[in-house]
């Protein structure tokens, strides 16, 4: 709403509510307050006041995706973890890879010492350039738009989860001597998350199909030294995540992806416990 000077000498001028010393005949359309020009803010019709503004934008409901996500947000978990990783792959590289002993996945050491952070720790670091150089292009390209349909901590939760469903495989099926590193458990485990995405939209899975074979027809080519466990453990938990995530009903969403999150995670945690159980009694 805007109003015109008044033609009464007598008229008393109004004041900006938030600039008192300045005078201004122009009012917030929405709470009617006199406005100067550096608080008029565009509206649909007229000027807001910044507060207005402000007031109207906290009671707009944000754009949710199916899953329950923001479909305009920001992605800021996928470039955490690609921070991440390069900040890791660069420590690898300052600590001539003392630091790769120290994290990588080692059988013997989460059994035998008890470093059981070595089966996240290991999906944050790699090899060589052209190793993390294919695995962060790939989170880069289907991160993002994970990130926007599940949600940051339901995205964040997939990732860790998938990273951490292809070390447990690879606990258990690895030599006990051999150490693997890399995040191809947790990017496999977003390419399961894509499939189920696709198949729960009914969207046209051939390309995602194509994409998963060549994948793990590269992973059981021989001399290429690719830890099959840790991309077909990420593989599989990261489709059940994803299910999880992608079928909850929408009345009740949170508490049940919560409860079958946390299901996923006891599964894994047990099949360590009884894994390490396994190796201690062989090794007595």
């Amino acid at each position: 709403m805007t109003t015109q000077p008044s033609s009464d000498p007598n008229a008393v001028v109004p004041n900006c509510y938030r600039h008192p010393g300045r005078e201004t005949y122009v009012r917030c359309q929405r709470c009617e307050r006199p406005i100067c020009p550096d608080c008029m803010r565009e509206a649909a019709v007229g000027f807001q006041c910044p507060e207005c503004v402000a007031e109207g934008n906290r009671s707009v409901r944000r754009a949710q995706s199916v899953f329950g996500g923001n479909v305009i947000a920001k992605p800021y978990v996928t470039w955490t973890l690609l921070g991440i990783n390069v900040v890791m792959f660069l420590a690898q590289l300052a600590t001539d890879n003392r630091i790769t002993s120290e994290l990588a996945m080692w059988v013997f050491g989460v059994a035998v010492d008890s470093d059981y952070y070595r089966m996240i720790t290991s999906a944050f670091l790699h090899r060589d350039y052209l190793h993390i150089g294919l695995n962060m292009w790939a989170l880069y390209m289907v991160g993002p738009y994970l990130e926007q349909a599940f949600g940051h901590v339901r995205f964040l939760a997939l990732y860790l989860l998938s990273a951490l469903g292809g070390s447990v495989l690879s606990y258990w099926f690895d030599p006990i001597n051999v150490a693997s590193l890399g995040a191809s458990g947790a990017i496999f485990g977003l390419f399961g998350a894509i499939f189920i995405v696709g198949r729960r939209l009914r969207l046209d899975l051939r390309p995602i199909m194509v994409l998963l074979v060549i994948n793990l027809v590269i992973t059981f080519i021989p001399g290429l030294n690719i830890s099959w466990t840790a991309h077909v453990g990420g593989l599989i938990t990261g489709m059940v995540v994803a299910g999880a995530l992608a079928y909850g009903p929408k009345s009740s969403r949170t508490l049940f992806q919560s409860v079958l999150l946390l299901g996923v995670l006891a599964i894994l945690v047990g099949l360590v416990i009884t894994r390490t159980a396994v190796l201690l009694s062989s090794a007595a």
